[in-house]
């Protein structure tokens, strides 16, 4: 079995290297070349902490594993991150790991990269204001990977506390492009894309707010009672998500399913549209969403490509681990 650290994922796998491994990973589960497994949910003893796994096998690749995301608020009184993420493979033959992947890093990368690909897939090519809902950890990463395939030229961010929107916006400006913090409503208005990156449990959107045209990547409803969009927006929207089933009871569509407002029929898989099973953007004034829960095939997949470019260059620790 091979161990990743963090520090040898972050030399690994880069966003572009994300994007290429996630875009083909909607595309195999679009295909049945993927199966994903019923999620889990658990916590410490301490009520505010949580866990999930999420599991499935790249059956075209024969690697079945398992991701364990946590996310334990007190970590950052100890100086450590609050999320972390563990991916582990398996060996299709035996069962038994071939590789343990310490995928923090990795999993910031590959929701970026989930949000690209809905981006170029969905958004307006000529797409150049970008607005962030969110200012945390998340939204540096979304912003990396969206320019790379949008002409962004302009970025408004906004966040609960205007500290943390002002120093995105300075870190921003430092990178070259023109940023600035303001409050939500001005934010998205006339912004030809909008990233929602929060773990809000109430509209943060509301529907006459987003001017036609407007692609939405819901990136932060990744579980029961999350919420960021109104309803009503969701409904006015062409709807596009990584797994339709699973964002019909889990991701940002739970809400507008649950007041039958939106057919869980209606969400069209992003894979099916990567395929050319699906029809995308079908016209420029459309509102397309994108609804990203995370789905273990984007684990597994950046994962697999961050064991295969260890092994080729002897990075990580080599255990043995199978019994003898």
């Amino acid at each position: 079995m091979r161990i990743i650290r963090e520090s040898d994922a972050q030399c690994l796998v880069g966003a572009a290297d994300a994007f290429a491994a996630i875009e083909g990973g909607f595309a195999d589960l679009a295909r049945g070349d993927a199966i994903l497994f019923a999620p889990v949910a658990g916590r410490g003893t301490d009520p505010e902490t949580r866990f999930g796994a999420k599991s499935g096998i790249d059956v075209a690749r024969r690697c079945p594993g398992i991701k364990i995301g946590s996310y334990w608020p007190a970590n950052r009184a100890r100086g450590l991150p609050a999320h972390g993420s563990t991916t582990l493979l398996l060996d299709d033959d035996t069962g038994f790991p071939t590789a343990l992947v310490a995928a923090t890093h990795l999993n910031a990368l590959r929701t970026a990269a989930a949000d690209a690909v809905g981006v170029h897939h969905l958004a307006r090519a000529d797409a150049h204001v970008l607005a962030i809902i969110g200012a945390g950890h998340q939204a540096w990463f979304d912003l990396v990977a969206i320019r790379r395939i949008r002409p962004i030229r302009e970025i408004r961010i906004w966040n609960r506390t205007t500290a943390a929107a002002e120093r995105f916006a300075a870190r921003v400006r430092g990178s070259g492009l023109a940023a600035r913090a303001t409050d939500i409503r001005s934010a998205v208005q006339d912004a030809d894309i909008v990233v929602t990156a929060t773990a809000a449990r109430e509209p943060l959107l509301r529907n006459g707010w987003i001017a036609p045209g407007t692609h939405i990547s819901a990136m932060g409803a990744d579980g029961p009672g999350k919420q960021e969009l109104d309803p009503a927006l969701v409904a006015a929207a062409s709807r596009f998500a990584d797994l339709p089933a699973q964002a019909a009871v889990m991701g940002e569509c739970q809400h507008a399913v649950a007041a039958g407002l939106v057919d869980a029929e209606s969400i069209t898989a992003i894979g099916a549209v990567i395929d050319g099973k699906a029809a995308g953007r079908v016209h420029r004034e459309a509102i397309t969403l994108f609804d990203s829960s995370g789905i273990a095939i984007q684990d597994l997949a950046i994962a697999r490509l961050a064991v295969e470019r260890a092994r080729a260059i002897g990075l990580g620790l080599s255990v043995d681990f199978a019994p003898r």
